[in-house]
């Protein structure tokens, strides 16, 4: 991946911090995206530097339509143009839905899916210019099964497969592929928020008998933007240990 130009979204932690490193690892330059945790993504540009890799952290606020439109501007500034886009920045909040406020869903939504759909679009004119991208999309079995309390984030994790969908249609032609990476339950801060009495029971629902890594789950995203899945659009790659089929 040397000479190419990664953005990774929510890149400074869980999925999206070992999904920085894995990429930096195979020689992209990376821009690590944050919303908050400045320190965090902070250390993720540091680890890829001491390692020879070359890095730069990036503040925007993903319900931001002007805040995404900026991040792009600078990423294409400090690194060149964008070759892979990793979207992986979410929110996950609990709520029924007789609970639910408007502004509940639409957060959620915006940041999941729309947010999606405008780093997507900021990123495509210099893709086709160059004939070759990278577009992965972080989705989550939770847009297969549904989840209680949890209809805003299923819901929009499951508009990712549309959006998926058709922009690998729209955009196979200039040899920009699109696909979808499904994580089941790994080790992150919002699964660990959640996991508390749980653990046994989720391991046990799991054929591995066991939870995810975030670096199993780069794996995927790694092998996606690679050569060697250029022959690999509009697909979903499933990093569950088996939960979907359970």
């Amino acid at each position: 991946m040397n000479n190419r130009t990664a953005l990774v979204t929510g890149g400074s932690r869980g999925i999206g911090r070992a999904a920085c490193i894995a990429l930096a690892e195979r020689g992209a330059a990376v821009a690590v995206h944050y919303r908050a945790q400045a320190a965090a993504a902070d250390e993720v540009v540091s680890e890829i530097q001491q390692s020879g890799g070359k890095a730069f952290a990036v503040q925007a606020d993903m319900a931001d339509a002007g805040d995404i439109q900026r991040l792009i501007e600078q990423v294409n500034a400090t690194l060149g143009p964008i070759d892979i886009l990793v979207n992986n920045a979410g929110e996950m909040t609990d709520g029924a839905v007789i609970d639910m406020s408007d502004e509940m869903w639409e957060q959620t939504l915006s940041v999941n899916l729309t947010a999606v759909f405008r780093c997507s679009r900021a990123c495509i004119a210099a893709m086709q210019e160059r004939q070759w991208g990278r577009i992965i999309n972080l989705t989550s079995q939770a847009a297969y099964t549904g989840s209680a309390n949890h209809a805003h984030y299923s819901a929009s994790k499951a508009g990712l497969m549309g959006l998926t969908y058709s922009l690998a249609k729209e955009l196979g032609a200039a040899s920009i592929t699109v696909n979808l990476v499904a994580p089941g339950r790994i080790t992150t801060d919002m699964l660990l928020e959640r996991m508390e009495g749980r653990k046994d029971e989720w391991m046990k629902q799991t054929p591995l008998k066991r939870l995810g890594r975030p670096e199993e789950v780069a794996a995927a995203i790694v092998f996606l933007a690679s050569e060697d899945a250029s022959y690999i659009t509009g697909s979903t790659l499933h990093v569950n240990g088996g939960l979907l089929m359970s």
